[in-house]
């Protein structure tokens, strides 16, 4: 039996499965749609898609490093449940792409996701895993970085929720580049720019108006306000600033003076969940829902 274009559509809008899943099913199934739902169903994929809308705002952070410590790769890979992030599975699937994508040398995550994963795209093996752990997967974002120097990573260890690259420069060590990994991960507020340069005029501008609007200023002489305000100007944007702030280790010293010679050349830092909107449970309308089925 052949199918259509019209076909594929129709088979797309009831399972919800992307447009080349639904052409091989309905080749493998001679163009019955019936069939092509069965064989999506058995392959795991129909009902994994549809769990793509779900809210997946759990999950954790992931980073791959490279044997010569010159690139460093940071993911974030989301489920909808606490208890599936700490799955084995999930977890060795987590590392496993963590890897995969430090393989691609590349922080573009629709190019990585359509790459070749094991003789299908890595979305094609996500997808799939869905079905075998039960709860939607995504992943989420990523970073790479790289270095003629030294890459730094770290993920804290309890629950793997945060963690963060460091690329440095100069006469930099590998101790140096873990280090500061671990203070961007652990530090609050966490670090927005490398160094007081990179941060926007317009950045600076907004702050300044804040600080000027506060009550506390009101009376004030102009030029007493301005003193004022600078001072806290500065202190705000040294918390922004990585090289500016206290290193954790020793809050006596800036990271800045802690890494010379070596400067930051780029950082990038994940926690898990950051920016998801999550829904409220709503367990008298679950528990309705799985009555009627």
């Amino acid at each position: 039996m052949s199918f259509t274009a019209k076909d594929v559509a129709e088979l797309r809008r009831i399972t919800n499965v992307g447009m080349m899943k639904c052409k091989e099913a309905l080749s493998e199934c001679n163009g019955d749609i019936d069939e092509a739902i069965n064989y999506l169903r058995q392959k795991g994929i129909a009902g994994a898609a549809k769990k793509i809308s779900n809210v997946a705002a759990e999950g954790i952070v992931v980073a791959a490093l490279a044997d010569d410590k010159k690139s460093a790769a940071l993911i974030e890979v989301n489920c909808q449940t606490d208890f599936v992030a700490k799955n084995d599975d999930f977890i060795a699937l987590a590392n496993k792409i963590a890897k995969f994508v430090l393989g691609q040398k590349s922080g573009d995550i629709e190019t990585v996701l359509a790459a070749d994963f094991e003789g299908k795209s890595l979305k094609d093996t996500i997808l799939e895993q869905i079905s075998t752990i039960g709860e939607k997967i995504e992943l989420r974002r990523i970073q790479y970085l790289e270095s003629d120097a030294v890459v730094g990573a770290y993920v804290h260890p309890v629950g793997s929720k945060v963690g963060a690259i460091v690329a440095l420069a100069g006469e930099a060590t590998e101790e140096k580049a873990s280090d500061i990994a671990m203070h961007i991960s652990a530090s609050s507020p966490t670090p927005e720019f490398k160094t007081r340069d990179d941060i926007p005029a317009e950045t600076i501008e907004a702050e300044k108006k804040i600080e000027l609007g506060k009550e506390d200023l009101a009376g004030k002489p102009e030029e007493i306000k301005e003193k004022i305000v600078e001072g806290r100007i500065n202190k705000i944007l040294a918390a922004k600033t990585l090289d500016e702030q206290a290193f954790i280790k020793n809050p006596d010293e800036k990271v800045k003076a802690y890494l010379a010679p070596a400067t930051i050349a780029a950082f990038a830092y994940l926690k898990v969940g950051e920016g998801v909107e999550k829904k409220e449970d709503n367990f008298a309308d679950e528990v309705a829902s799985m009555m009627n089925n």
